[in-house]
């Protein structure tokens, strides 16, 4: 069965939304004021220049976020360990696998 992620009403199957995590990123990306595909653009880089096992967490206010990412995510194969909502924007926690 497909992970199930719909983070607009805080249920994401197989991946924990919070409202902070432990998780410490190897690097983050603050893609917030972007309009999308800016941040998984921003995201896609970041996770290109990681390391295998690297975490990097993206910082996005653009409401497609909440649905590209995890999409995203699952095609490529690489692992998201959390997502984290704030009042005025998400955090998504991303391994390179």
């Amino acid at each position: 069965m497909e992970p199930t992620h719909n983070i607009n009403t805080m249920e994401c199957e197989g991946v924990a939304v919070t409202m902070s995590t432990s998780i410490e990123p190897t690097t983050t990306v603050d893609a917030r004021g972007a309009t999308c595909p800016g941040p998984l653009m921003d995201l896609i880089g970041a996770i290109r220049d990681a390391e295998s096992g690297d975490v990097v967490r993206l910082l996005s206010d653009a409401e497609q976020s909440r649905t590209d990412v995890p999409e995203w995510v699952d095609e490529a194969g690489n692992k998201l360990h959390e997502v984290e909502a704030h009042d005025d924007y998400t955090a998504f926690y991303v391994e390179n696998v």
